[in-house]
């Protein structure tokens, strides 16, 4: 039984937690680039006409793109707790998803800093919306999301290593 709520929890533990960091990460992030959201976030996601205050919109859509990578982090932690000490995995795999969220974090840095580094409007082949004023911002900001997800692949492994090593059960 303590094997089954230690797998529910991780899972909302670990959606909750995604949703959160996109929430926090797209408040950062619109701040160096609204345009990002204004010109092509807010399309994505319907939300051109919804009115609310810019800020709340960029949080729902900070939770919207990262809690479902939470979900299946979440199922994979989970799944591998059932392997692990009962009694031991649930605090090790919230310290294992604090991991992976550093790391996530750590890599939009780097994004950041490759993208001022290495990309520029000449260079880059990515969609730039009609009327974008500050496209350097917008490229930074494309760069800090797509560095993001490697992050949180990178940071998923880290996490599994750590959770392994600190609850099996010896």
């Amino acid at each position: 039984m303590k094997q089954f709520i230690n797998f529910i929890l991780i899972i909302i533990i670990s959606t909750l937690s995604a949703g959160v960091y996109g929430i926090v990460h797209d408040q950062i992030t619109y701040t160096i680039s609204s345009e990002y959201y204004t010109l092509l976030k807010f399309q994505q996601f319907g939300f051109e006409n919804l009115n609310l205050n810019v800020r709340i919109k960029v949080g729902i859509i900070g939770f919207l793109a990262t809690w479902w990578v939470g979900l299946f982090l979440g199922i994979v932690y989970a799944f591998i707790s059932l392997f692990l000490d009962a009694e031991k995995v649930l605090k090790v795999t919230i310290k294992s998803i604090l991991i992976n969220i550093c790391i996530t974090f750590i890599s939009g840095i780097l994004g950041y800093g490759f993208s001022v580094l290495f990309l520029s409007p000449e260079n880059t082949d990515w969609y730039i919306p009609t009327g974008t004023k500050n496209i350097r911002s917008f490229i930074n900001v494309g760069s800090i999301h797509n560095f993001g997800y490697i992050g949180g692949i990178i940071g998923l492994a880290a996490g599994l290593l750590y959770q392994i090593k600190k609850a099996r059960n010896i």
